[in-house]
């Protein structure tokens, strides 16, 4: 087969093109039939480095995939394109706005899609031509890649629901009850009363769970911020439009495509920097990219008792961690509950020269394909015949001899958000860059006005939303 590694400094377009060059230099009967037409197979790209994918790991069972269906028939040769994650956004930018796209991307989050919008084919008449069976997924995820403007742009391929991550052995070791795994429960606490599972009561335990060299909590007058050995609660790899989120969904673009902030979201913002920086029970930014807090896989570390992630953390960074852990339901705020969602699929390039052979592609990676690369990626199968089975799989291969309840992260699927904090924002990238800087600021400097800062941020948001 041929995987085509993009090195750092040659897009991949280069590297095709020496390719084609050599071809004609060498036979030029040999690439071309009598009419001048290219002989042979159709080509199918498939682009990885939009999500999960180009890591080392993951390569020699995508190119055992590509193998298998080149191996299946003869009239399509799919060809695996694998870039650096770091550089595949601008690698893609760059094919795309030259006409050199690729006809398939994949795996690819919500975010990835989002960085460009209206670059995705529909896939409704190719749905509809070839009777394509969608009744093996759930309805809602199928509706989920409906995007308003663009159409079907996508099919369920995997998802990632999120959940809280407890450190039983911290929890024990405070006497502390563990968090409800159900959604509606309540949260026992150690004298037998029930208290709503909701932001108030996590405070509450993430305070006593936060503990000072002298083994001091938060709540202690004789506590010391500047000597914390052990976080109550933080929200793992989240940037201001997830974290949010744990307080509702949002957007931070309005209906008439304004920038905002919801009130609720400026909320959630207030709320963390006061964890942060007076109550201390969240990492700030020094803390956060500590060795202490393995700077940034910070549940993974051992020294949090309370982490908000999705099922991808648990497969790709939970290695290094040492003790006894489970799930508990996400908590509710405002008497409502969100467990924002990841979801990865495939996508065809609207520019695709061969869409009907990228669609035949496209439903071998969402079909036959779907759970070996689940496997490899980590993720959960949207297919629901292929989900029973998925946990045990995933218990065995990385948390051998623990009791993970893994029904926590399938019922959170029944609180998703929507409108999803990845989706799209006028001038995408450019709007990402300013929520970066806003967080940054977040993170590494105490004393902020948060209404202040984000009545600031959305101005700068509006600036980078106009230049659109």
């Amino acid at each position: 087969m041929r995987t085509r590694f993009t090195p750092r400094g040659r897009t991949a377009a280069t590297t095709r093109a020496l390719v084609v060059g050599a071809c004609t230099a060498l036979a030029a009967t040999a690439c071309l039939d009598g009419s001048g037409a290219a002989a042979g197979p159709v080509e199918i790209r498939w682009f990885v480095g939009m999500g999960v994918g180009s890591d080392a790991p993951t390569i020699p069972a995508q190119e055992q995939i590509v193998d298998e269906f080149n191996a299946s028939q003869d009239e399509i040769e799919l060809v695996l394109e694998i870039v650096d994650a770091d550089q595949a956004p601008d690698i893609l930018s760059t094919q795309i706005a030259t006409g050199d796209a690729p006809d398939i991307v994949g795996p690819m989050g919500i975010r990835g899609r989002s960085t460009f919008p209206g670059a995705w084919l529909d896939l409704t008449p190719l749905i509809e031509e070839n009777d394509y069976d969608l009744t093996d997924f759930d309805p809602a995820l199928v509706d989920f890649y409906q995007i308003e403007d663009e159409g079907q742009i996508g099919l369920p391929f995997a998802v990632f629901p999120s959940f809280m991550y407890v450190n039983l052995d911290l929890f024990d070791e405070a006497g502390l009850p563990y968090p409800p795994q159900e959604y509606g429960a309540p949260y026992v606490d150690a004298e037998g009363n029930e208290r709503p599972w909701d932001i108030a009561t996590l405070t509450d335990i993430a305070m006593q769970l936060t503990v000072d060299g002298e083994g001091n909590d938060a709540n202690d007058p004789a506590f010391n911020p500047d000597d914390i050995v052990q976080f109550g609660f933080g929200n793992v790899f989240a940037d201001i439009r997830a974290q949010s989120t744990l307080f509702g969904p949002g957007s931070l673009v309005s209906e008439s495509g304004d920038a905002q902030i919801p009130e609720h979201w400026a909320a959630a913002q207030q709320w963390y920097y006061d964890g942060m920086w007076e109550q201390h029970f969240i990492p700030n930014g020094p803390y956060g990219d500590s060795d202490m807090l393995n700077a940034g896989s910070w549940f993974e570390s051992g020294n949090l008792a309370l982490g908000y992630s999705h099922l991808w953390y648990a497969t790709c960074c939970m290695g290094g961690f040492e003790g006894n852990w489970n799930t508990a339901a996400v908590p509710a705020y405002d008497g409502a509950t969100t467990a924002k969602l990841h979801a990865d699929t495939f996508s065809i390039t609207a520019g695709t020269e061969h869409p009907d052979e990228a669609f035949e592609v496209l439903t071998y990676l969402l079909g036959d394909a779907a759970e070996a690369l689940t496997t490899t990626y980590g993720g959960m199968p949207a297919r629901i015949s292929l989900q029973d089975g998925y946990f045990d799989r995933v218990g065995a291969e990385n948390f051998e001899g623990q009791e993970i309840d893994w029904d926590v992260a399938v019922e959170g699927m029944s609180y998703v958000d929507n409108p999803s904090h990845e989706g799209g924002m006028p001038n995408f990238l450019e709007a990402e860059a300013v929520i970066a800087e806003y967080g940054t600021r977040f993170s590494q400097e105490e004393g902020l006005d948060i209404p202040a800062e984000l009545e600031a941020l959305r101005t700068e948001l509006q600036a980078v939303f106009d230049a659109a």
